[in-house]
């Protein structure tokens, strides 16, 4: 088989599997595993895999500005948003991180919805301007303007005060053994900061950001209580509700 056949192969195997391992790939193709970790070196710095330790992961959506963002998948995360609903209680502390899905989840929201929302995301609390019933409360910091979030050590110190029944978590990359990821160090602290003063935490993550990793670890993932997604590979839904997630979709 050709260097660029079997390249072509890992790459069906990671739409397929969502990673793979150098050893296993070594066998399959009857190569030595030097031979796969050169394959997998080129296909990273073709930026088409993500190489780990033990072989490779897909590569995650392109980290976009959030406008950009707000026109790419909006039936997928209405989908999503309207899965989550169910396990969004009222008269609670509700924390919501940014990201173009949480809005859909926040839109979402029946008018006269009753619960304290907590966010750091400008967007967030401007969609919930208008429900009466939702007490919102707006955490400062810097203004990270390509996911527009506050983030820094303002935004860390005033979560110190908070406990919350339930975290919203944007979700960049999530793998089930690398765990949560974020490509910012400071995302990761706020995000981190954020899971460990709830008590349950959900993740609306759609189908091409499982099995990915970015370079800042937020957490494992059986941080989540709830993975909302949709049309998920019974084999990879497996993978989570190992970690004893509930996995919705």
């Amino acid at each position: 088989m050709l260097k660029e056949e079997r390249q072509q192969k890992i790459l069906e195997l990671l739409d397929e599997k969502q990673k793979v391992i150098a050893s296993d790939l070594s066998q399959l193709f009857q190569v030595s595993e030097d031979t796969i970790r050169r394959d997998l070196k080129e296909l990273d710095q073709k930026k088409l895999v993500r190489r780990v330790h033990s072989g490779a992961l897909r590569i995650g959506p392109p980290v976009t500005d959030f406008e950009k963002r707000l026109k790419i998948s909006n039936n997928l995360k209405e989908n999503l948003a309207q899965k989550a609903l169910p396990y969004i209680q009222e008269n609670t502390v509700i924390l919501i991180d940014g990201g173009t899905t949480n809005l859909h989840l926040v839109n979402a929201l029946p008018v006269n919805f009753k619960a304290t929302v907590i966010t750091n995301s400008p967007p967030i609390a401007m969609a919930l301007a208008y429900h009466e019933q939702i007490e919102v409360l707006m955490i400062g910091g810097t203004l990270y303007k390509q996911s527009m979030v506050n983030l820094g050590i303002d935004t860390v110190e005033y979560l110190n005060n908070v406990r919350a029944d339930t975290y919203i978590m944007g979700i960049y990359n999530i793998d089930d053994q690398i765990g949560i990821s974020v490509p910012t160090i400071s995302e990761s602290l706020v995000k981190r900061k954020m899971a460990s003063i709830s008590t349950e935490i959900i993740g609306l993550v759609t189908l091409d950001k499982l099995g990915t990793v970015s370079n800042q670890i937020i957490c494992p993932v059986d941080t989540l209580t709830y993975l909302i997604t949709e049309n998920v590979n019974p084999n990879i839904a497996k993978l989570y509700t190992k970690q004893k997630i509930a996995v919705i979709q």
